[in-house]
């Protein structure tokens, strides 16, 4: 992916920045209401699938299943399965069969999802039909081997994988699917209970992260990154969101952030989104996302081919944010309070230096080596400053923060850094179970000397060749007490899909909200 390619040659972190006083493409700050993406296919259900509709069938192996509720004559099966032998279609995970001029359905698209499908899996089926159907005129209808409640997982693949960017096109715009999909069930109030009270929000959130991250530096940065925010989570139960400007921030002694940001004339900002179910313990669960919405480098340029895809290096934030909103619109019975640290990466007059010493909340200080390593220093200050006004009883760090990471991971996995082993471990199988697989990476405690420094606290990078991606996690642990369960998730790998998989279309992914969705909830 270009930010992989990026984050490569520059070997160091990724950080997108805000701005705050040039004009985005409308002239006025912040996009308004009425830009929007195509529409998505809505989503319904229903006992008897609707005529004349495309008729999508979810399969576990080679054999047609019953299809109850779906208009499907025994001839038509029988051409269906006939063109199914001689494609040699045998259901497994991800394989697809296209077929039309069968009966009334204008086309027929079967999908498998592999013999006894999890959840996970019958999700990734409805996203490879979404995927599959993106150009396809008519509407839409959804069966299959599944249970009542499993098509709600399905319906939920389906939401993910239809998601498209598209509100800046303008000429050759392709015409975006009509008509909606209706997911057969023989209890189809119990799977729209399901997919509306669970599935759904989540969706929600994962397109808020990619919406975010998606847009252009000139029309997110931190203050419209924050209206977006308060837009998207108005008149929801039990959250409460809190705003730290320039100047609340130097009061607080933040120097950090704020430092990240001084080149730039859009004004850093701290958003912290708390939201609190029934039931939920006192003590917060804290998300601590990166926000840089673009990342120039600073004084230490990155270089100029591909910096344009540095309008994603807020993707750590936007997916804290995300997962937040997910959690909240489900009212689950969880306590999170999700962190984005905001600012723009610029280098003019008035940018950080390196070599230039900045101080953070609590009064520890960094020797600033690299400007381009911005991303730890922006989290040093949130994680001190949600460790003191919200007193979490864990803290998760989620960043697009180095290159290393690509190297070792690729896009295959986001790089995990844990002081904690119960929290790693809850980690690993929430990655598991969601999709958004984690590998552990090595915390050395011989790495804090590779950090040391001669004039203040630590380094943000080390003056030499070294493990860059655990350097970087090292130093963001700095910053968090030895006493509180602590993990880092370097994302630089994962924020982007190259090209689109079932549940994630080509562009910025959303990463993380699926995980740290299921790791608040604590399901297996």
């Amino acid at each position: 992916m270009r930010m992989k390619h990026l984050l490569l040659s520059a070997c160091l972190s990724l950080a997108l920045a805000p701005s705050a006083m040039a004009q985005d493409i409308t002239g006025s700050g912040v996009v308004p209401a009425t830009v929007a993406n195509s529409a998505e296919r809505a989503i319904g259900f229903a006992a008897n699938a609707p005529a004349g509709a495309a008729l999508v069938v979810v399969m576990t192996d080679a054999a047609l299943p019953p299809l109850d509720g779906v208009a499907l004559s025994a001839a038509e099966r029988q051409a269906v399965a006939a063109a199914a032998t001689a494609a040699s279609f045998d259901g497994k995970a991800g394989a697809t069969l296209s077929l039309r001029g069968i009966g009334a359905h204008p086309r027929i698209l079967l999908v498998g999802a592999g013999t006894t499908p999890s959840s996970l899996a019958l999700a990734e089926a409805g996203g490879k039909a979404a995927q599959e159907l993106r150009s396809e005129g008519h509407p839409v209808t959804i069966a299959g081997a599944y249970g009542d409640l499993s098509a709600a997982d399905v319906a939920y693949g389906f939401a993910l994988g239809q998601y498209r960017f598209d509100r800046y096109k303008t000429v050759d715009k392709k015409t975006p699917p009509t008509g909606a999909a209706t997911f057969v069930s023989a209890d189809p109030d119990a799977a729209e209970a399901a997919f509306t009270s669970r599935w759904k929000p989540l969706a929600d959130g994962v397109r808020l992260s990619r919406d975010l991250a998606n847009e252009p530096a000139n029309v997110i940065y931190p203050e419209s990154f924050v209206a977006r925010v308060r837009e998207a989570f108005a008149a929801t139960p039990g959250v409460s969101i809190e705003v730290l400007d320039e100047a609340a921030m130097r009061k607080l002694g933040m120097g950090t952030l704020v430092g990240v940001g001084q080149g730039s004339p859009r004004g850093s900002r701290l958003l912290a989104v708390r939201y609190r179910g029934a039931g939920a313990p006192d003590a917060p669960l804290a998300f601590v996302g990166k926000g840089i919405t673009f990342d120039s480098g600073g004084i230490s340029l990155k270089p100029g081919n591909g910096m344009w895809d540095m309008k994603g290096d807020m993707s750590g934030a936007a997916s804290v944010i995300g997962a937040a909103l997910s959690l909240a619109r489900s009212q689950a019975p969880v306590h999170v309070v999700a962190v984005a640290a905001l600012a723009e990466n610029m280098p003019d007059g008035n940018a950080q230096r390196p070599g230039d010493i900045t101080r953070t909340m609590s009064g520890k200080t960094i020797e600033m080596l690299n400007a381009d390593a911005e991303g730890r220093l922006v989290l040093a200050d949130a994680n001190e400053y949600v460790a003191k006004a919200y007193k979490p009883r864990a803290i998760v760090n989620i960043a697009t923060l180095t290159g290393a990471i690509v190297s070792a991971l690729d896009d295959q996995y986001a790089g995990l850094f844990a002081r904690d082993e119960k929290l790693a471990d809850a980690l690993l199988a929430a990655g598991t179970a969601s999709g958004e697989e984690l590998w552990r990476m090595p915390l050395h405690k011989n790495y804090a000397e590779k950090l040391k420094s001669d004039v203040a606290d630590i380094r943000n990078i080390a003056p030499s060749q070294g493990p860059g991606a655990s350097l970087g996690a090292h130093v963001i642990g700095f910053f968090v007490d030895e006493t509180t369960p602590w993990a880092h998730l370097d994302i630089a790998g994962v924020n982007q899909a190259d090209k689109a998989t079932s549940l994630v279309p080509k562009g910025m992914s959303g990463f993380g909200v699926r995980l740290l969705d299921q790791l608040a909830r604590g399901e297996e």
